[in-house]
């Protein structure tokens, strides 16, 4: 049990972060235990892959490095290189995001990049030859390559391991063997899609360097992903988080307290970030300026950076903030998950909770009244996944603009995953829990009217450029009662029973009780006060005084992304959370022949939140596109009256 947080880099005295640490604590002997049960809780939940199942990932890998190495050599000689330059010829492959952080779990994908030289280029011989080559291979299936995505990837499973390759050309004509991405003279003369390209494994080759102890690091990672995924936190697309932020989130706690265990670092997480003042940014390390003169992230010098929310800058060179995509509702929503864990750990650590009650599966269709259910659909599953694609990337777009035109007084919260009625072919649906903000009183007949802002959102889904007939959309509001069933595992709903709110998945019922019913020890008043003061400290950097309010953000941040997406017609949905839940029951639909079907819910203030639930578009034949022209009638209202004036009696 010693030897447990050993081999760790801050006993040689080295500091890793642009702070002290928080603490150089060891752990006692109930870290170790804590520690322990939570590898177990990991095994347990299926997160590690089988011995049988790592080597043939590293089989897999090492047969592809072969091939893109004959690749390399081939087209050399077809260009009519002398012979020394053909054997010298040389291509490499590096892995990157959560297999070469080590944390990837059974089935997951590995990421893969293809380092080559100055005269093989990406359309002609990637694209092409080396496209050619695996089409050719019986052990290479499901190829898809992706040539104009933001950052181009061929797509493929070989020997039914999954991978996403890209492709990086430098601007050298022999590549070494022993080649360090790390170093930043690889991007000299490179192009956007090539620094790009290589920018996920410089950071994750960072993010190990910049770590104090990476098992660790591993540990808590792979925990922390679960945890995200559990309570609905984990999507880069849908404006939550992705692999890399909760990678660099773990790694700056880890900076903060090196000598720590997972148990601990889990606590820590939860501890430190429910006390960040976001927009604070989250570094692991001081943003170099380079000497090639690519943009970092600056909001000193650069406007559109200071409407970043929620700042976590990646620590290679060019240093850039990954999660741009975070919204004012989505950071609310996380700031309050991370108050749950924190208040959870505290429990834990008086033994009156476990690991298994931090991950509890976020109750998202029993959290709100209100919600808007997105249904799209096509003619094929080819054409699905693109349109998928497409309507995904162009979501969290309607919470920005939900959230902006309605002064952040009505709040969205997206659910990461999409659900499909399996009794409807090539149709899915997204889902968004709608709620007025909490802590306001209502003011007399206070409405809020987004029919012109689905009008809008629709209007950008309609402009997807790969559009054909069959890819529909449809925006409806359902209240909670009426959630489809085929949205929760085996098809059950949630039912509800006098004052325990109880809930019935697979057939069973129990009771969900909030956790501040149970009694917390935590830490001594005075370490914590102690941290909550270092917590402060690490927080007073340059950059906090030039952050902009986002109040009339107007798509500033967006302007990239979309152009970024308008090329990405892939169907991705990667770092978003797949775990979506599949049944056989269809919806009905909450329309009448005379349009609208009113619904009133008592609101817990006594106010009367009325929703009028419509279609918010018709129903597209076959042939039409989406066009906001068609729209017949659309409404959600959110109406706030007193309860004496909605029910006729005085007060």
């Amino acid at each position: 049990m010693s030897n447990l947080g050993l081999n760790n880099r801050n006993n040689s005295g080295q500091r890793l972060g642009i702070t002290e640490p928080i603490s150089l604590g060891g752990p006692n002997e109930l870290d170790v235990t804590k520690t322990q049960e939570l590898e177990k809780f990991l095994a347990a939940a299926g997160l590690y892959e089988s011995q049988e199942e790592a080597v043939s990932r590293e089989e897999v890998l090492g047969r592809l490095d072969q091939i893109v190495k004959i690749w390399v050599k081939a087209i050399s000689r077809a260009k009519g290189l002398n012979e020394q330059l053909v054997q010298e010829a040389n291509a490499k492959i590096f892995t990157f995001g959560s297999y070469r952080l080590g944390v990837h779990g059974p089935g997951a994908d590995i990421d893969t990049l293809c380092v080559g030289p100055r005269h093989a280029t990406r359309e002609e011989d990637f694209f092409g030859e080396l496209h050619k080559m695996l089409s050719e291979m019986p052990e290479v299936t499901e190829l898809h390559p992706v040539p104009d995505a933001h950052v181009p990837v061929m797509r493929f499973k070989f020997s039914g391991v999954s991978i996403d390759l890209l492709y990086a050309k430098l601007s050298l004509w022999v590549i070494p063997e022993d080649l360090d991405v790390s170093q930043d003279s690889i991007l000299q003369n490179a192009d956007e899609q090539t620094v790009r390209s290589l920018n996920g494994c410089r950071v994750t080759d960072q993010i190990l360097r910049l770590v104090p102890n990476i098992q660790n690091f591993r540990t808590t990672l792979r925990f922390m992903r679960f945890w995200a995924k559990r309570r609905g936190v984990y999507s880069n697309v849908a404006g939550f988080l992705g692999g890399i932020n909760w990678a660099l989130l773990v790694a700056r706690i880890c900076q903060l307290y090196p000598n720590a265990l997972p148990s601990m670092l889990v606590s820590r997480f939860f501890r430190v970030y429910t006390q960040w003042r976001w927009p604070n940014p989250v570094m692991l390390c001081a943003i170099e300026e380079g000497t090639l003169g690519l943009q970092v992230w600056d909001p000193r010098k650069y406007p559109k950076d200071r409407f970043h929310l929620m700042p976590i800058i990646t620590p290679a060179y060019p240093c850039m903030n990954s999660s741009y995509n975070v919204s004012s509702s989505t950071l609310r929503i996380m700031s309050e998950e991370f108050k749950r864990g924190n208040e959870i750990s505290e429990v834990m650590e008086a033994n009156k909770a476990d690991w298994a009650t931090l991950c509890e599966p976020y109750p998202f269709f029993e959290a709100y009244k209100n919600y808007l259910q997105i249904e799209i659909a096509a003619e094929n599953a080819d054409d699905l996944r693109k349109w998928k694609g497409w309507v995904e990337s162009r979501l969290r777009q309607l919470t920005l603009k939900i959230e902006r035109h309605t002064y952040n007084m009505l709040q969205c919260h997206p659910h990461p995953g999409d659900f499909s009625d399996k009794s409807r072919p090539f149709h899915c649906c997204y889902f968004m829990g709608l709620q007025r903000k909490q802590g306001v009183p209502a003011s007399e007949g206070e409405q809020f009217d987004i029919r012109l802002t689905v009008d809008e959102f629709k209007h950008s889904v309609g402009m997807y450029t790969l559009w054909k007939p069959g890819m529909e959309i449809h925006v409806i509001h359902v209240r909670r009662r009426n959630i489809p069933n085929f949205v929760f595992p085996g098809g059950y709903g949630y039912k509800y029973v006098g004052k325990d709110k109880e809930r019935k998945i697979d057939g069973s019922v129990r009771c969900s009780h909030p956790i501040k019913t149970l009694s917390s020890s935590g830490g001594s008043p005075s370490s914590t006060e102690a941290e909550k003061i270092a917590i402060e400290k690490i927080m007073s950097g340059p950059y906090v005084s030039h952050q902009a309010f986002p109040g009339e953000l107007d798509e500033l941040e967006d302007d990239v992304e979309y152009k970024n997406q308008v090329k990405d017609f892939t169907g991705s949905t990667k770092g978003s959370s797949a775990e979506s839940s599949k049944a056989n029951v269809a919806e009905e639909p909450l329309t009448t022949t005379s349009g609208t079907v009113p619904c009133t819910i008592l609101s817990p203030n006594g106010g009367l939140e009325e929703l009028e639930p419509a279609e918010l578009m018709p129903p597209l034949s076959y042939g039409n596109r989406p066009s906001s022209t068609e729209q017949k009638k659309p409404i959600i209202r959110l109406s706030f009256t007193s309860l004496a004036k909605a029910t006729g009696k005085s007060t």
